[in-house]
């Protein structure tokens, strides 16, 4: 009998959880005027999220044991996003492009390429990080591995100038009107590469 009581309780406790991420991001996308709905609702939708924030622990301490408890089981049980993920609300995402300086003055513009599906994955991942304020410190590093990889291509490259930016997809009014994805930069470095030759 007791057993039962306990499955009952996991049970309320876990579709709880589910309710409160899925509600909160519903909830987020109607806030941000993303969906269909009259904007007349957001302050209602930015009230509930923060009510779906608080059921999860986000408005408490980052060392709270409660937030840490929960954080953990959400992402323990692959929870903690939703489905807001999903189209028609497809998130930003990261893109590194790299500027080509040759010696006869040629500029060309090349992105990071990979073989296979799964590194593919790892540098949508690893681009995704780096947009990541507490990845800053790595930030440099990472970017001149990926452009000394295609310099290696390359080799009568003279400079690599590497840009990397925030790709937001249009939001449906846009694309109804034609509009296409937009960059923003958040950063960029240069990268001489004579003293690599020697």
């Amino acid at each position: 009998m007791l057993s039962k009581r306990i499955y009952a309780g996991w049970f309320v406790v876990h579709f709880s959880l589910i309710t409160a991420v899925c509600f909160a991001g519903i909830f987020s996308l109607i806030a941000e005027g993303t969906t269909m709905l009259p904007s007349a609702l957001q302050k209602y939708a930015r009230k509930a999220e923060l009510i779906g924030a608080l059921v999860l622990g986000k408005e408490a301490a980052a060392s709270s044991p409660v937030r840490q408890g929960i954080a953990t089981y959400l992402h323990a049980a692959g929870i903690q996003a939703g489905y807001s993920f999903f189209a028609p609300n497809i998130p930003d995402y990261h893109k590194l492009t790299l500027e080509l300086y040759y010696e006869d003055g040629r500029v060309e513009y090349e992105s990071p390429h990979v073989i296979g599906r799964a590194a593919a994955l790892h540098l949508d991942s690893l681009l995704s990080r780096l947009g990541d304020k507490r990845y800053e410190p790595l930030r440099e590093v990472v970017v001149k591995m990926l452009a000394l990889s295609v310099w290696r291509e390359r080799p009568d490259v003279k400079k690599i100038r590497a840009t990397f930016g925030a790709v937001s997809p249009p939001d449906i009014s846009d694309f109804e009107r034609g509009k296409s994805e937009s960059f923003q930069p958040m950063f960029s470095y240069d990268f001489s590469l004579r003293e690599e030759k020697r």
